[in-house]
């Protein structure tokens, strides 16, 4: 499918933790023309929080002058879902992918976000280098939408 033909949004905004429920929103407003299920649409909202939430903290150390960047695109039962920022990067995306691996301990978080993302999408993907900031690629195909365009 072409550019021109896939449905997409992009967003924009400001490294800081109240965006992250705007995040959220907003993604969850878009592919609500699916017709999405109700677990369906929890998981999209928690997924895309867990990665804002990331790289808030852990891209930009919560400094609130870094720039965020969501990007949705619908294909059919498809829901691609990108998440990027220019931060300090991941110097060893396998190790971050470990469940309960926190490089910040300090501040009580469980070390889950990756862990949740790929339990909850059928696909993830993370691209990230040191002082270059971090993209991570999620895609979830749509089981109540793959059933409707069966009919």
């Amino acid at each position: 499918m072409t550019e021109s033909t896939k449905n997409f949004m992009e967003l924009r905004f400001a490294s800081r933790s109240e965006n992250e429920s705007f995040a959220r929103v907003a993604v969850a407003s878009f592919i609500s023309q699916l017709d999405p299920t109700v677990e369906e649409l929890t998981d999209i909202k928690t997924v895309v929080s867990e990665a804002v939430t990331n790289a808030v903290i852990h891209g930009y150390e919560e400094k609130t002058d870094g720039v965020i960047h969501v990007r949705t695109e619908i294909d059919g039962a498809r829901v691609s879902i990108t998440i990027s920022d220019q931060g300090i990067g991941i110097p060893d995306v396998n190790e971050a992918r470990q469940p309960l691996y926190t490089s910040k301990p300090e501040l009580e978080r469980s070390g889950m976000g990756f862990t949740i993302m790929e339990n909850f999408m059928d696909e993830v993907m993370i691209h990230s280098k040191p002082g270059k900031g971090t993209t991570v690629h999620m895609v979830k195909y749509l089981k109540s939408r793959q059933q409707t365009m069966a009919y």
